[in-house]
Formats: C-alpha cells, structure tokens, sequence
C-alpha cells in the first residue's frame, strides 16, 4: 500500500475492517491491535487509525480514550430501524429527483447504471458495491437538495457494513440490479409516485429479506464469538 495516497490507504483499511467485523472475524468487545494490524496492512499507524474514526463514527469501533478502539456490535433491532429511516430518506431523494432531474444528472446516473450492469455481469461484488454506491450518491445529489442529500449520505455511510453485507446474501447483487433499473426509468419518466415507492422497496429491509439478513448477521455475531472462545483457549 506504499505507493497509494494516504486517503485511499484508510478507505480501504477501513474498507476490509468493516468487512472483518461483520463477517465476526472479531468478538464484540475485542480491542482492535494497532500493532498488529498496522503489520498486516503494511502501514504506519496514521491510516490505520484514521480508518479507526470513521469505523466509529459509523458505530462499529467504540474509541476508549488512551485505551484503543474497541468492537462494537449494534443491535440488530438498531441496524434494521436505521434501514427503515434510510429507505423514507431516500425515497425522498427519488421524489426530488424525478422533479428536478437534468439532462447531465440523468447522463450520470446512467453512467452509474452501466458500472453496476459491468460489475453484476463480471461477478465483481467490490465494483459492484462501490458502483451501487455511485448510482446512489448521484440520485441523492440529483435531488437538488444538498441537505438532504447530506443527511442521505451520513447515513448511508453508517450504514455501509450492513448494505455490503446484504449483497453478499444469495442472489441479492440479481435482485439490487434489476430495482436499479425501475428506478432509473421511474427517474427518467419523471414518475414521482413510482420512483419514490422503488426507492423505498429498494432500501426497505421486509421479510424474507429481513430473514436473510438477520440470520446472516446472527452468524457473524456467532462466528465472532466462537473466535474470541478459542483465542482465550489459546
């Protein structure tokens, strides 16, 4: 990572923490060893603890003054109340950008479309996620309303874990396109109604989606548990 500017070092430290975490290659509550990670990610500790902020601030890492940063699990039931908050968030953001959608906003937009199409086609989860983030980043900006479009933001990067996770789930990546598409038309016609019910559905975590996430984030937690037990062994 040597050669690789320092704010693109933490977003991908940051990145595969995130990914460790909710994968439960750590315990709730396990202190995250700077020295240790510092050597597996061949960095200095700048990036690895700047990647440790912002893990905190999206509400995985607990940083304990002069004592480190620590595992933090949110509870489940908190995770999916975010998910419902975001999905009215970003119907919102659909319904603004059916209204005041540009022709250079659409032309991204569809830009953004095309890079989930090439990534879902290559089966490239990564590309995929960070295309997806793209197509909804743009959607947010296209709202014209840069408050919104903030608030939208800060929240789905709190969320980020847990949208990587659900994609991760069987036949979700299929699934994420094809609502993608609705949108995009919905966008396109200007259909405010049907844009801002595909926004919705799209974000909203309801029933076997539900299902499928919380099992999958119950093995994570369980998996991470069992980690902790077998390090104490040790």
């Amino acid at each position: 990572m040597q050669d690789i500017p320092l704010d693109r070092r933490t977003d991908q430290i940051r990145e595969a923490l995130e990914e460790m975490i909710v994968e439960g290659h750590f315990p709730d509550g396990a202190r995250l060893d700077e020295v240790r990670l510092a050597e597996q990610f061949h960095v200095s500790r700048t990036p690895l603890r700047e990647a440790f902020q912002s893990l905190a601030a999206s509400g995985l890492v607990e940083l304990r003054l002069r004592r480190g940063a620590f595992v933090k699990f949110p509870a489940l039931e908190d995770v999916i109340e975010m998910f419902e908050v975001m999905a009215e968030i970003e119907a919102m953001c659909g319904r603004y950008a059916a209204r005041r959608m540009t022709p250079e906003a659409e032309a991204e937009i569809a830009a953004a479309l095309v890079g989930c199409e090439t990534a879902f086609a290559a089966d490239d989860f990564d590309g995929y996620y960070h295309a997806n983030h793209a197509f909804h980043a743009l959607i947010y900006r296209a709202s014209g309303n840069r408050f919104l479009a903030g608030e939208a933001e800060r929240l789905h990067r709190r969320l980020k874990p847990f949208r990587r996770l659900q994609l991760r789930l069987r036949g979700r990546m299929r699934e994420s396109l094809k609502e993608h598409r609705l949108i995009f038309d919905a966008l396109v016609a200007g259909d405010e109604a049907a844009v801002t019910a595909q926004m919705r559905a799209h974000i909203a975590v309801q029933g076997d989606r539900f299902n499928d996430l919380a099992a999958q984030y119950r093995r994570s937690i369980g998996a991470a548990g069992a980690r902790g037990k077998e390090r104490e062994r040790v």
